[in-house]
């Protein structure tokens, strides 16, 4: 008998949801490999904590960058892997629902639908993320209100406005959690001469930064190497320079939900006030960052109880009610000319 899985399979994390058990697995995308070998030796948090730390024929990999698949074998032994821990065989296949971002090009959906047949799927379908995470926010998207969500991810920032089941207004830019990583990381490089991978500015970014004053502050002491002196060094970070160092992709994200809101029909409009914006998504959960988009919008913004698993969790409630929402997957790749640019 098949089984049925939803997968949000993020730049930055991935997550299952398996049909009458929930979410099964919330890991890193990143998968580590022997180069000389091919042999993979670690998934998700394992070969996460290996970036950076390993010999030169172990390689540990990102296959997907700004939402879409760059190494699309990788991805395919990863999502092979995906389904040998969900419990999935070639005698018991899935049929899988996968989330895309919306302003996919039909080239990147045929390589994700590709990779989940290959992978071992009996059959594959695809939902926009946004709609996906409206759902798994509880939003009564059916009805003729406008619903604004706002998605964050690790390569990807969506914005859309929904009403009735469909999507009203729509943005969407490639910056997300991974571009607030490398902001830190440059300024740290620029400012103080110290030279951090990609984790510790991750580490920094969760520890200590921010995208608007708050009440509990901190400083960072930040340790990398010199790129003078080629040792190591430790310097001391204030609150206002990490905001300073993330403010450009900060404001990107905010440019496009201004314009999303400045592409919403009127009445809808009205809506948003009462109903305010949801914002769901890992990178979403930097300090602040509701209320820079609040301030920024003049829209009420809510953080999401939930904002990394509402994504997949939204899909899963699809996988549980399959055929009465059905017509809103995309199940075969839409011609380039009806997608939106980045």
């Amino acid at each position: 008998m098949a089984r049925d899985l939803a997968i949000d399979l993020g730049t930055a994390n991935t997550l299952v949801y398996s049909r009458g058990q929930g979410i099964i697995l919330n890991e890193p995308t990143v998968i580590a490999l022997n180069s000389r070998t091919q042999e993979v030796l670690a998934m998700g948090h394992e070969a996460w904590h290996m970036i950076g730390r390993t010999p030169g024929h172990i390689v540990a990999v990102r296959p997907l960058r700004g939402g879409a698949i760059t190494d699309f074998e990788i991805t395919q032994r990863l999502i092979r892997l995906i389904f040998a821990r969900a419990g999935i065989t070639r005698l018991q296949r899935a049929r899988v629902l996968v989330c895309v971002p919306s302003a996919i090009t039909h080239v990147e959906q045929r390589a994700v639908l590709e990779a989940t047949r290959r992978a071992g799927a009996a059959q594959t379908y695809l939902i926009e993320q946004p709609m996906a995470a409206a759902i798994g926010a509880s939003m009564p998207i059916h009805e003729p209100l406008g619903n604004m969500i706002i998605d964050v991810g690790g390569g990807t920032s969506e914005m859309a406005v929904i009403s009735m089941g469909g999507i009203v207004a729509l943005q969407a830019v490639r910056v997300g959690g991974f571009d607030f990583d490398a902001a830190i990381s440059n300024y740290l490089r620029r400012a103080h001469g110290v030279a951090v991978g990609e984790r510790t500015a991750e580490e920094i970014k969760i520890a200590v930064g921010s995208a608007y004053p708050t009440d509990q502050e901190f400083k960072a002491e930040i340790r990398g190497r010199d790129l003078m002196s080629g040792l190591p060094r430790t310097v001391v970070l204030e609150p206002e320079e990490l905001r300073e160092a993330v403010e450009d992709p900060i404001m990107r994200v905010v440019s496009s939900a201004k314009l999303a809101l400045a592409e919403t029909p009127p009445e809808l409009s009205q809506d948003l006030l009462e109903m305010g914006i949801h914002l769901v998504g890992g990178s979403g959960m930097l300090r602040g960052f509701d209320q820079r988009l609040e301030y920024e919008t003049g829209v009420p913004v809510r953080l999401a109880e939930m904002p990394l698993e509402t994504v997949v969790l939204g899909a899963g409630r699809c996988l549980e009610s399959f055929d009465k929402v059905r017509e809103m997957f995309l199940d075969r790749p839409r011609p380039s000319t009806q997608r939106r640019a980045y």
